[in-house]
């Protein structure tokens, strides 16, 4: 069950687990939706501010939806991918590797892959970054609190593999399974930020970060 918990004023976090995902279906494969904000808002409408997905690509080449007003970053979480930006550049990308895109360019793909995507519009930024904590080791979540330009930050942490046990500032502890996805938004410049991420897994836990400035 989707579980939604007020830390304090500053803080709103939300849990998502893999089962309560919808996955569609695309002439290339399947794409999962993990988030989308506002939340009432329609992927095929574009009136989002940003969106998190993943998708599964089980074709060898395909063409991406023209997506005019929205800046793209795909990570790869298993294959290889190669994409062609038609009159800019190339890409060639392997595992946790990432590549930055408008939605308005003429871009192919090849290669069949899952990946991570982050969507945002013209008026927020965003960024990803893959983690990796070694067994036994732990990793804050540092927000960047750029209030005089944004009036929200988000910190997503999207699970790969294994389980991640994440402890909040008052020392609530929530559980990342595979394919779950956590939403840490601060809303308050002063708000403490030790959010801390534990791999109690035999292997290095693979984790993808997403920051939203919105």
């Amino acid at each position: 069950m989707r579980k939604k918990v007020s830390i304090s004023m500053g803080w709103d976090i939300e849990i998502i687990k893999k089962d309560e995902l919808k996955v569609n279906s695309w002439s290339g494969g399947t794409t999962t939706q993990l988030a989308i904000y506002p939340k009432n808002a329609i992927y095929s409408e574009r009136n989002f501010k940003w969106r998190l997905s993943s998708a599964k690509v089980e074709v060898d080449e395909s063409d991406f939806t023209f997506l005019p007003g929205i800046n793209r970053i795909i990570m790869i979480i298993e294959g290889e991918l190669i994409l062609e930006h038609e009159g800019h550049h190339k890409s060639i990308l392997k595992p946790f590797a990432q590549d930055r895109f408008s939605g308005s360019w003429k871009t192919r793909s090849y290669g069949k892959v899952i990946d991570f995507n982050l969507m945002t519009s013209e008026d927020c930024e965003g960024k990803l970054e893959a983690m990796g904590i070694l067994k036994g080791k732990t990793r804050k979540i540092i927000f960047d609190k750029d209030f005089d330009k944004f009036s929200y930050e988000t910190q997503a942490i999207y699970c790969v593999n294994g389980q991640a046990k994440i402890n909040s500032p008052n020392n609530e502890a929530c559980t990342l399974n595979k394919g779950d996805i956590i939403l840490i938004t601060l809303k308050d410049d002063f708000c403490q930020q030790d959010f801390t991420i534990y791999n109690d897994n035999e292997i290095e836990l693979k984790l993808i970060k997403a920051t939203l400035k919105y």
